[in-house]
């Protein structure tokens, strides 16, 4: 394992190679699963201020499911998270040449909004669970996967340098050079 600052950072980052193959899995992480994506306690109240910008992009179940029910919902732990069209796929999620997308996203390379979308969506496949006085910082293996385990392997690139943009957003560029000093050592 790694360590920085508060975090505790599993081998994973450095072994796994990883690349996103949405011409593969189809944005299936947005769709699959047993809750919606984990949102930080402050994402809602940048949810609820983007909501009129991020509408227009979202389908008509996705729209009836934030209205109705707010725009995030808590999961089996108790914990703030996504809402869900029928226990299935994000509220935000959107359907582009049969490739699942985020709404949010869009919005925001459109530029009508300065957030990119939540941060445990940009980090996917890592999971930052917080335990107070660290942070356990661990890759989330998933089927769905598997394409972009194989694209990573294919293209060489480390899961740490393949998510830099995220992980600089949570931790700062900071943190992440150090992290990337520490797996350079390691090799």
């Amino acid at each position: 394992m790694l360590i920085v600052d508060d975090c505790i950072i599993s081998d994973n980052l450095v072994d796994v190679k990883f690349c996103c193959d949405l011409a593969q899995c189809k944005g299936a992480c947005c769709v699959d699963g047993d809750c919606g994506a984990p949102l930080d306690k402050e994402e809602i109240p940048i949810l609820e201020k983007i909501y009129p910008s991020v509408k227009p992009y979202m389908t008509a179940d996705g729209v009836a499911v934030v209205e109705r029910d707010g725009v995030s919902s808590i999961d089996v732990d108790g914990l703030p998270c996504t809402p869900l069209v029928n226990n299935c796929e994000c509220a935000y999620s959107v359907v582009e040449d049969g490739v699942t997308l985020c709404a949010i996203e869009r919005a925001w390379r459109d530029g009508k909004i300065d957030y990119q979308k939540p941060i445990s969506c940009h980090l996917y496949p890592v999971r930052i669970e917080d335990f107070g006085e660290f942070k356990a910082v661990n890759y989330h293996e998933w089927d769905i996967c598997r394409c972009a385990v194989r694209k990573g392997r294919g293209e060489g690139v480390p899961l740490y340098r393949y998510l830099e943009k995220p992980l600089v957003r949570r931790f700062g560029q900071e943190w992440y050079d150090e992290l990337c000093q520490q797996c350079e050592s390691r090799k």
